[in-house]
């Protein structure tokens, strides 16, 4: 119980849990980016890993200040690309093509579902976006 008797205790352990969760971030951060970067050849990124399991604060210093700028700009290519992906990915499944609103009324004209001036209707709506 003496411990949590001073505040500064506990101000204490919290900093140090934030250094330690910090710490653990940046080097996941950095392994991440090694592994993204494709201009780094295969021995570079084992250097910089064992880099990272021996001398963890000084790696991470010295990866921030040689490569930083690397990394921000890897990081918003990666970002870039999946939310490319999710806008492309999104308006397959969600907003059908015109051609494919047309098969679809000519399916149902066929059928007999509809009759002509629908399937003209439906075609010209579809024709107009």
């Amino acid at each position: 119980m003496e411990f949590w008797s001073s505040i500064w205790n506990v101000i204490t352990v919290f900093f140090w849990a934030f250094v330690f969760i910090a710490s653990i971030y940046a080097l996941v951060a950095i392994a991440t980016d090694l592994f993204r970067d494709r201009n780094l050849p295969g021995w570079g990124k084992a250097i910089w890993l064992v880099c990272l399991v021996f001398l963890p604060l000084l790696t991470v210093l010295v990866y921030l200040i040689a490569r930083g700028d690397g990394m921000a700009r890897r990081a918003a290519k990666e970002g870039e690309e999946a939310r490319q992906a999710a806008e492309d990915y999104i308006r397959s499944v969600a907003a059908p093509t015109p051609a494919a609103d047309i098969a679809q009324a000519k399916q149902l004209l066929d059928a007999g579902t509809i009759t002509a001036d629908e399937f003209a209707q439906l075609k010209q709506r579809a024709l107009q976006g």
